[in-house]
């Protein structure tokens, strides 16, 4: 009997004859390029403040692991209302761009079409695009052939309050004061978690101090990540609409805390 790995499950050559493989051809189900995803981007960085919600990525895209394009953004405004930001596959970013600047482009459709003596038409806000992104994602993922992304969604909702919603490739969704994605999960989130524990906190955070910790942040993925950079864009959105900056540099670096470190393995000092 053969009992190679490979040839578990299949029948027995001797009994029921030679396998056709010709019923396996790639070339008979959905392209699969992406299946692998080789330029990638890193960390997502989103935080609440009592008036909206700062999000920030660097503008890297790696081809493994090398630093490859260094401008590539990573942040997607939509209807001037919401806030995207994708971590993950570039490829598959660059698919749902596409498909959010349609999507927008027929939102604007209804709205201008909307007589202005009759009902004022409804605009997507964050929490519907978040639910409109999450089903999506979980759509490809049932026809396995999943977006690999992980994006965080910001935004006002309808009653004015901030807004900020994480969706992954297999459409799972949660929500959080401080989301980020990515190494940021491990390294941004303990930072941020200390100004927003709870939904409750939120009241007490300004602008300025959301977007002071948030720079913060980044700097401590550009010194801990590999695959992260020192140029990144940065997002607030508030109820009076966004503000986009793709050209934030990191200030104030400090390698002090590696003039010891040599080579690998434990250090000794």
């Amino acid at each position: 009997m053969d009992h190679r790995p490979q040839a578990w499950g299949r029948p027995r050559d001797d009994v029921y004859g030679a396998y056709d493989a010709s019923y396996m051809q790639t070339n008979n189900g959905p392209n699969q390029h992406t299946q692998s995803p080789i330029v990638t981007g890193t960390s997502v960085v989103a935080m609440k403040f009592k008036d909206g919600v700062v999000m920030a990525a660097d503008n890297l895209a790696s081809y493994g692991s090398l630093a490859r394009f260094t401008d590539v953004k990573r942040i997607r405004t939509f209807a001037d209302t919401s806030l995207v930001g994708f971590g993950g596959d570039v490829s598959d970013m660059q698919y749902l761009d596409r498909h959010l600047t349609e999507l927008g482009i027929d939102e604007a459709y209804k709205q201008s079409s909307t007589s202005t003596e009759g009902p004022a038409a409804h605009v997507l806000n964050a929490r519907s695009l978040h639910k409109y992104l999450s089903k999506l994602l979980y759509h490809r993922r049932s026809k396995f052939d999943p977006l690999w992304n992980h994006l965080l969604v910001a935004g006002v909702d309808d009653d004015g309050k901030p807004f900020l919603a994480a969706a992954d490739l297999l459409g799972t969704v949660f929500t959080s004061p401080s989301l980020a994605t990515g190494f940021g999960s491990m390294l941004a989130q303990p930072i941020m978690r200390k100004y927003v524990p709870d939904e409750e906190s939120v009241a007490n955070v300004t602008r300025e101090q959301a977007v002071e910790v948030v720079r913060e942040c980044m700097k401590v993925l550009f010194y801990r990540d590999a695959r992260s950079l020192d140029s990144y864009s940065l997002a607030v959105v508030t109820k009076d609409g966004i503000d986009l900056s793709e050209t934030e540099k990191l200030e104030k670096q400090s390698w002090a805390f590696a003039d010891r470190i040599k080579g690998y393995g434990t250090q000794t000092v």
